[in-house]
């Protein structure tokens, strides 16, 4: 299977030695799971997209700084891509920022959090439309990172598993769109080296409690494999 990764954001430059950009976060964590799998990038933040969607098999929307309502011709013509993938049933993947635009997009809203930031490991909760995804399990950590959140779910779309902070965490359209606000690629090093670099922009209560909730182990290797089955539905 060949999944096209939709790049919306480059990582900082201090962190790329270490960790590499966004879709070499994500291939590593799909191929740790299912070592056959092939990864494309296209760099969506710089327009650059395939010449026929059937060029892969599904899309993955990587997560960005940008806001999805932010007046931005790369955002614009992604949301029109998402359009496209939704017409003709495509396999696609949305995170964080692509769980946003998804909704955004789709006849829902994306706006910025009452609660303000979320950071760190955060516990969501599965319905009973997630637990038929899950397999059984109740819920899942997952860390995030966040200030927008999904507030009116896209339309057609069944809501997966939230929590009292975000309660639309996680979401389905038929068969053929999944997605998800935390960050299953995210490392716990990763997380806190770039909640580090943010201290003056969150605070230090923040980041100091996102930092230690990354003590707590991520379900982050059986949010990926639901992501593969999903794929090979």
């Amino acid at each position: 299977m060949k999944i096209g990764i939709l790049k919306t954001d480059d990582v900082r430059k201090s962190l790329v030695v270490d960790f590499g950009e966004y879709p070499d976060m994500f291939e590593r964590i799909l191929q740790q799971v299912d070592p056959n799998l092939e990864c494309v990038e296209y760099d969506v933040l710089r327009l650059e997209y395939p010449d026929d969607i059937d060029e892969v098999d599904a899309y993955l929307i990587t997560g960005s700084k940008a806001s999805v309502y932010d007046d931005e011709e790369w955002i614009h013509m992604l949301g029109r891509f998402v359009r496209k993938l939704h017409e003709h049933k495509k396999k696609l993947i949305g995170i964080c920022f692509g769980h946003q635009l998804v909704a955004h997009v789709l006849g829902g809203r994306t706006e910025k959090s009452s609660v303000g930031w979320l950071i760190g490991n955060h516990r969501h909760e599965l319905n009973e439309e997630g637990l038929a995804l899950s397999g059984g399990d109740s819920g899942f950590e997952i860390i995030c990172s966040h200030q927008d959140q999904v507030t009116v779910p896209a339309n057609g779309s069944v809501t997966l598993a939230g929590s009292e902070k975000c309660p639309i965490a996680m979401s389905q359209i038929g068969n053929h769109i999944l997605t998800i606000q935390g960050h299953p690629e995210f490392t716990s090093e990763y997380a806190k080296r770039l909640f580090e670099l943010r201290r003056d922009q969150l605070g230090n209560d923040l980041v100091d409690s996102g930092i230690h909730s990354l003590e707590m182990e991520s379900n982050h290797l059986q949010i990926t494999r639901w992501i593969i089955d999903f794929f090979a539905k």
